[in-house]
């Protein structure tokens, strides 16, 4: 899978090779984002962007922190084989200042927070979700905590238990 980045209104950093590490280690615990056709977008930007795109495509008149766009449905990624031209996953968007504020209450670094969230993003993109049942909320953040002990970083659901 290949990564594109956008960087509006985010502290410099090494957010893109953020992204693409982010993007390895979900495709390590979610064999379908490893398909070398697949392309993904995250765009790292401002609460003031997240919030109108959240109330043009969600319905939702705030911020959040991150949103999430897929261009495929679960079934037809499973069968997508892995010859062929380039495809659209979809599109990620990250909040800065809501992204900030989040890792500072957790504690943590923004870069630790927004790689938890990239790989979020992308399973979401992958097809998982976690709004419809406990069980698939428990499975999806499986998969999160899997990716991101991978990547050396801790359990972000730690304090749930």
């Amino acid at each position: 899978m290949q990564i594109e980045t956008d960087i509006r209104n985010w502290p410099d950093g090494a957010w893109e090779e953020l992204a693409g590490r982010a993007g390895d280690a979900a495709a390590q615990v979610e064999p379908a984002l490893g398909n070398p056709r697949l392309e993904a977008s995250v765009l790292f930007t401002s609460d003031t962007e997240v919030h109108t795109l959240n109330r043009e495509w969600r319905d939702r008149d705030k911020p959040t922190n991150v949103l999430s766009f897929p261009m495929i449905e679960r079934g037809d990624l499973l069968s997508l084989p892995p010859d062929g031209p380039p495809e659209l996953l979809g599109d990620i968007a990250l909040a800065h200042e809501t992204c900030a504020r989040e890792a500072a209450e957790k504690a943590i670094s923004l870069a630790d927070h927004a790689t938890h969230l990239i790989v979020h993003g992308l399973l979401h993109l992958a097809g998982h979700d976690h709004v419809d049942s406990d069980d698939q909320a428990e499975a999806m953040e499986a998969l999160e905590i899997k990716a991101l002990a991978l990547m050396g970083l801790a359990d972000p659901y730690g304090d749930r238990n």
